[in-house]
């Protein structure tokens, strides 16, 4: 006992100085809102092969939805999500006479065939529906959707992964939670889906080590970041435009924990937001490698928190791209 009570000082100091430590290093290196587009990137091919420029979210809406997919090799997956996404879409245009609509195919670098298959899509819909923007180099899911993002033309802007995981149809559940939240202030709102209620099933086909995870996961960000919603990683979100605006221009995390930074920076800044059940099922084939890409979030979330509050990090002004 002796020896412990003589240790304590020092654990102490050796616990602050860690702290210190991992302060200093996320302030240090915090990168800075990178929203620079090659001079590539600025453009999509029409279906005629001509080349037009993408319009700017700063703009005002001239579609009433737009859906923004990441890809990254998803030559294989990618199709049966667009024929599912564009049947639903299409249909939805005939029964709705309002209804207009684009699609996104954000190509996020890939070595494989994602932008010519993506492309058929063009052919077939009209560039006026369906686009696709190659960027020259990987950036991470986050980057590419906030590059599609920011040449959207909806008044509302649906992100929905490229393997199809989530029903599409469920983007008219997210509206209607949308629709529920009142008041919007300066129309800003963001409906989540939610795989939250099937957590019970997921515990029950994982392995323990894949289960902790997953806890200590929603722990940390609970603990550092976002709060009230359960389920933050679900990749299928819908954003007025003007939330998408003030949350994917202060977006500085490019990977796989850019969901929590979009969430915290919508509470930071008093955007109410909804989360809502929606139908999923695993799809083989996922980039997301389980432990080093958990361990990878869980720094990035520290350092999320860790990064706003030394001030390396602020929420300014809706920045445009260059």
């Amino acid at each position: 006992m002796d020896f412990v009570c003589e240790m304590m000082p020092a654990l102490v100091a050796l616990t602050l100085l860690a702290l210190i430590a991992v302060t200093v290093t996320a302030h240090v290196t915090a990168g800075t809102v990178d929203l620079t587009r090659h001079s590539q990137e600025k453009c999509f091919l029409g279906a005629s092969g001509a080349k037009e420029f993408f319009p700017s979210l700063h703009e005002p809406s001239s579609v009433e939805l737009s859906v923004v997919i990441p890809a990254y090799n998803e030559e294989l997956r990618m199709p049966v999500m667009l024929e599912e996404a564009t049947e639903y879409l299409e249909d939805r245009r005939r029964k709705q006479a309002a209804f207009t609509y684009e699609v996104i195919v954000v190509d996020d670098g890939s070595k494989d065939k994602t932008t010519e298959v993506a492309s058929r899509y063009t052919k077939k819909y009209g560039a006026d529906k369906v686009r696709v923007l190659t960027l020259v180099k990987n950036r991470g899911k986050g980057g590419a959707v906030r590059m599609g993002t920011l040449s959207c033309r909806g008044r509302l802007i649906l992100m929905a992964d490229a393997d199809g995981a989530t029903k599409f149809s469920d983007v008219e559940k997210l509206e209607a939670g949308l629709k529920e939240i009142s008041p919007k202030p300066d129309n800003m709102a963001i409906s989540c889906g939610s795989r939250a209620h099937l957590e019970q099933e997921a515990v029950a086909q994982r392995s323990v080590f894949r289960t902790f995870l997953m806890y200590g996961f929603h722990f940390l960000v609970w603990f550092f970041c976002v709060r009230g919603i359960r389920d933050t990683q679900c990749g299928f979100k819908l954003f007025t435009r003007q939330a998408a605006l003030r949350t994917f221009s202060s977006l500085h995390v490019e990977r796989w924990a850019f969901d929590v930074e979009l969430l915290y920076i919508a509470q930071r800044l008093h955007i109410p937001l909804a989360e809502v059940a929606v139908n999923w099922t695993e799809v083989e084939g996922s980039k997301l490698v389980p432990f080093w890409s958990w361990l990878q979030m869980g720094r990035d979330l520290v350092f999320i928190r860790l990064r706003y509050l030394t001030g390396a990090w602020t929420l300014g002004s809706p920045l445009k791209a260059e």
